[in-house]
């Protein structure tokens, strides 16, 4: 059971509602993840905010999706592993192979393996990246749009990996769990 209220659409505060109809418009149902967000009207338009802008940047929701596992995976979020599989699977259409490489930063394709250990490199070092880690994925095919892009989608993914670890958000996808260490 979540250590933090989940409400409903309708308990949620009044600020929140616009924003979780949103959701709801979208995906057609509202996520836990959302309404526990939505506790705070300003943390949730802040979320869906910085979501939607990366949406429409540079990277491709395949690898905003492949992202999303490797810094949920390396976090130990099962609530962000589920829903990320979920979304990888269904919306990002990426095959079962490659989620689960992509939970271990890897990808039988070499630029996104190479976008994937960047990605774990900024998780692990905490935006500390080595020189030789930036050129490493200049080398692979990326410009200074990625690299930023590639970063925040690290940002957005510790934010909520954090947020369901505090919480320990009740998980309303099919399950994932983390791998053993």
């Amino acid at each position: 059971m979540s250590r933090i209220a989940i409400p409903t659409v309708e308990q949620s505060p009044v600020a929140a509602k616009p924003l979780l109809d949103a959701v709801h418009k979208q995906l057609g149902v509202v996520p836990n993840l959302m309404k526990l967000v939505g506790n705070s009207p300003a943390a949730l338009e802040g979320y869906l905010s910085l979501n939607g802008a990366l949406a429409k940047g540079v990277l491709s929701v395949q690898l905003r999706e492949r992202i999303a596992l490797a810094i949920a995976e390396y976090n130990g979020c099962d609530y962000c592993l589920s829903a990320h599989t979920y979304l990888s699977t269904h919306v990002a259409k990426i095959d079962a192979a490659e989620i689960d490489a992509a939970r271990d930063a890897y990808s039988a394709d070499a630029k996104t393996r190479a976008a994937l250990q960047f990605a774990r490199r900024v998780a692990a070092e905490r935006g500390r990246v080595s020189d030789a880690d930036l050129a490493s994925l200049r080398a692979a095919g990326f410009d200074d749009a990625s690299v930023v892009e590639i970063v925040l989608n690290v940002a957005l993914n510790v934010l909520t990996n954090y947020i369901n670890n505090v919480a320990e958000t009740d998980v309303d996808f099919p399950h994932v769990t983390r791998k053993a260490a």
